[in-house]
């Protein structure tokens, strides 16, 4: 994506993603005991509709794939505590480590996703539609939804922390920004109940009808989320 750095400058931002699907290490106070790969459906907007999950732990050294285990990585503390966001290489690593051999690539990996959890989908809630911007012919408006609360030094990465963003009391707690050849992009990170959930909402000013950079940002503002702690939810669309 060919963009401007904003005034802080965030190679974060810049850089491509480096995988496709999600990766977590499940583990104990012990250390490592499995992999964990996830991905999302994604409408043709960008908007959630579906979650695929699977895994493989040392301790039976199969792949299996569940939406119930999906659910609870976002529903239960507990087991969203044992899992911690990880890049590729790392799954890749730890895999290894645990005895798995050679972590397959990607499109081996899909093709152990069975168990599919439909998300709730909905057009566009346009309450108040945004009038864009002049030199914009769209403006739109969405909400990563996470389960938990992000690590702020973590979040200094891709968001100018609060002043108070340590109270938690304080409900947006960083702001970011960024600007490409044609598209101009906002956002905030909001706590929703102290430690329980969290979100990114974005606005996007589009000069463009290609949505490459729009999907591209909303992948890296929820990669960086998921390496702060949280883990997503859902992508709504309001506008």
């Amino acid at each position: 994506m060919t963009s401007d750095m904003d005034e802080r400058g965030r190679p974060a931002l810049a850089a491509a993603p480096e995988a496709a699907l999600d990766y977590y290490l499940l583990g104990s106070e012990t250390g490592a005991e499995g992999v964990v790969v996830e991905e999302f459906a994604l409408a043709d907007d960008f908007r959630t509709v579906g979650l695929n999950t699977a895994g493989w732990t040392a301790a039976d050294g199969v792949w299996w794939s569940s939406a119930a285990f999906g659910r609870a990585m976002r529903e239960d503390p507990g087991l969203r505590a044992r899992a911690r966001a990880v890049s590729r290489p790392e799954a890749e690593a730890a895999y290894r480590g645990l005895g798995g051999g050679e972590l397959p690539g990607e499109a081996w990996l899909r093709a152990r996703f069975h168990d599919y959890q439909p998300l709730p989908d909905a057009p566009p809630l346009r309450l108040n539609p945004p009038r864009a911007p002049e030199g914009f012919h769209e403006t739109r408006v969405y909400r990563v939804l996470l389960a938990g609360e992000p690590s702020l030094p973590r979040l200094a990465e891709v968001v100018t922390l609060a002043a108070e963003a340590g109270d938690p009391r304080t409900r947006v707690v960083g702001t970011g920004a960024l600007r490409t050849a044609s598209d101009v992009f906002t956002w905030d990170v909001r706590r929703i109940g102290p430690g329980a959930a969290c979100s990114v909402d974005l606005t996007a000013h589009l000069g463009t009808t290609s949505g490459e950079a729009l999907g591209s940002l909303l992948r890296r503002l929820t990669t960086a989320m998921r390496h702060a702690g949280a883990v997503p939810v859902t992508v709504e669309r309001f506008s």
